[in-house]
């Protein structure tokens, strides 16, 4: 073989180009993020009440994240074959409501409607599930980095795909659909054989916290170019050629990431450091996170009890061993509180937007993705600060950033003069916080052995979160005020559909559900210090040997 033809086998082996492939497949793969764009016209288009868009939003968000088929057939299959699984359900799924909304098939019934909106948005989590899994096994002492970036692209996706679909923009609002369909499913495949684990813990080089340096200011490049294309569209009329240009302009901040693989391919070769953390590898049972640490730790100093035989925090769960422990449920529970929250302001910003007199609900869609972004992104960074130099639990990190959303979900509610730009801003931090963190958690309390389906039942929270704010308090909420504006006193009309689908204006439409909203993100904090003291000893543990190591 030769030299060039090793470089491109080293190349294709290198677990910074499977890192790289991730981040483009989170940037096209997050599809419900545009829910809050397409929701309008499927409202208009099928004359749906705000109840039972919020049940469609619902399975968007059930789809998005049930993934326990999408973990079983990442087992065993290939993970280009669960990406081309994903990739059919995505298309057939919008595909379809796109034939519905366009009148070119018979509409269907909401519950079917329900059917292909899940169908469609499970497409996600084969996105997520094949990005998080190849790259926290091939990056599994940078986890809290890894999981932060991913996830960050994964919630600017919403952002990123509304820029390029202002590029074949069409007067008919229904062919963002028919993009949400076609597009990432079309990623995906193109991508389905770089992204997969590789032996990341025997490519660790000198250069790698400067290239996670590096990652960092792409991202910040990336969110400030965006918001500033944003404020520019939303004050001055751009000609096609102009919005062109943005867009071209942003496809080359999305691939100038691939520098780094080539350049550690094909540049003067780095010798491989000694791995500094072997307590965090899941290579063998000695290598069990923390493991060999934490057998001499009294149960009750961690506040639980030991069950005989079972695995002790930092060690390897099954998913049935997570399901008794307490830790697993007040971080899931506290993800519903928090997460859901923010994710229900996510569904409803077009009926936000547009009770507070906006006319362009797709600014506020890309403005929150924004902010989810550099909420993920800030998330990952912020919380292994805290457990590798302040070697304190990472939810601590999370609870700051809930207590963030409570301000966001207040401005909101007050229905203030710009209230909703500075409202996203504080709640799109805050939700995007929650994934960079919990799974990064998930992962040091439970091991990597099994983070796939640990991470699919996590993801859980949201669909449980909106169920809650979205379908029975928001929804509800809006369409009784709006019944009380339109002066309709009788219920039995409006779910019968007579007339055109009741809106609601004022800050009113959405006041209450914001101070119930609010009061839910302050529970989930407190959730996060109970599991920050049950878990300060765990961390210690796990992160006192890295913290030690940089002081010397």
């Amino acid at each position: 073989m030769s030299a060039l033809q090793e470089k491109f086998v080293s190349l294709y082996k290198s677990r910074w180009l499977v890192f790289v492939a991730s981040m483009w497949l989170q940037s096209w793969g997050n599809v419900g993020y545009l829910f809050g764009s397409i929701s309008p016209v499927i409202k208009s288009s099928l004359n749906y009440n705000q109840k039972q868009v919020a049940m469609l939003g619902v399975a968007k968000d059930l789809g998005g994240t049930v993934g326990y088929i999408t973990g079983i057939l990442c087992a065993v299959l290939p993970m280009w074959g669960a990406l081309l699984v994903g990739a059919a359900l995505g298309i057939i799924g919008y595909g379809w409501v796109w034939m519905i909304v366009t009148a070119q098939v018979p509409a269907l019934p909401l519950w079917a409607m329900c059917v292909l909106i899940f169908v469609g948005t499970n497409f996600e989590t084969y996105c997520n599930t094949v990005a998080l899994v190849s790259c926290v096994q091939s990056f599994p002492q940078n986890r809290g980095p890894v999981v932060g970036i991913l996830k960050g692209f994964g919630g600017l996706s919403g952002a990123i795909l509304i820029q390029i679909y202002l590029v074949f923009h069409s007067p008919d609002p229904s062919s963002l659909i028919l993009m949400v369909a076609v597009g990432p499913p079309l990623i995906a495949i193109a991508l389905m054989f770089i992204v997969r684990p590789v032996e990341g813990h025997k490519q660790v080089k000198p250069s790698d916290g400067k290239n996670f340096t590096f990652v960092y200011g792409v991202c910040l490049l990336l969110a400030a170019y965006l918001i500033g294309v944003m404020v520019v569209q939303d004050l001055v009329d751009l000609s096609q050629a102009v919005t062109t240009v943005f867009t071209v302009i942003l496809i080359l901040i999305l691939i100038v990431p691939i520098v780094i693989p080539i350049s550690l391919s094909f540049g003067p070769e780095q010798k491989p450091l000694e791995e500094e953390e072997e307590s965090l590898l899941p290579e063998s049972p000695s290598n069990v996170p923390g493991k060999s640490q934490l057998m001499d730790i009294d149960d009750d100093e961690l506040g639980v009890k030991k069950r005989r035989g079972g695995p002790q925090r930092g060690e390897d769960f099954t998913l049935t061993q997570a399901l008794v422990n307490a830790d697993f449920w007040l971080l899931f529970i506290s993800t519903v509180f928090g997460g859901g929250s923010g994710l229900t302001v996510i569904d409803n910003l077009g009926q936000m937007s547009q009770s507070l007199g906006y006319d362009n609900a797709h600014i506020f869609v890309s403005l929150i993705g924004i902010w989810s972004f550099l909420g993920r992104v800030g998330g990952g960074y912020i919380s292994e600060i805290v457990v590798r130099n302040v070697v304190y639990p990472r939810p601590a990190a999370l609870a700051v950033f809930q207590l963030v959303m409570i301000v966001g979900h207040l401005i909101i509610g007050m229905g203030w003069p710009g209230a909703l730009y500075v409202g996203t801003l504080l709640v799109g931090l805050g939700y995007g916080a929650h994934w960079a963190i919990v799974p990064a958690t998930a992962s040091e309390l439970f091991g990597l052995r099994n983070f796939g389906a640990l991470y699919n039942f996590i993801t859980l929270a949201n669909p449980a979160g909106t169920l809650i704010f979205s379908s029975l308090i928001a929804s509800r909420i809006y369409d009784y005020e709006a019944e009380k504006q339109a002066h309709i006193g009788s219920l039995a009309l409006r779910m019968l559909n007579v007339g055109e689908p009741l809106k609601c204006e004022g800050y009113i439409c959405f006041f209450l559900t914001s101070i119930i909203m609010a009061g839910s993100c302050l529970i989930a904090a407190g959730l996060c210090m109970i599991v920050v003291f049950r878990t300060r000893i765990v961390y210690a543990k796990l992160y006192e040997k890295s913290s030690t190591s940089r002081l010397q």
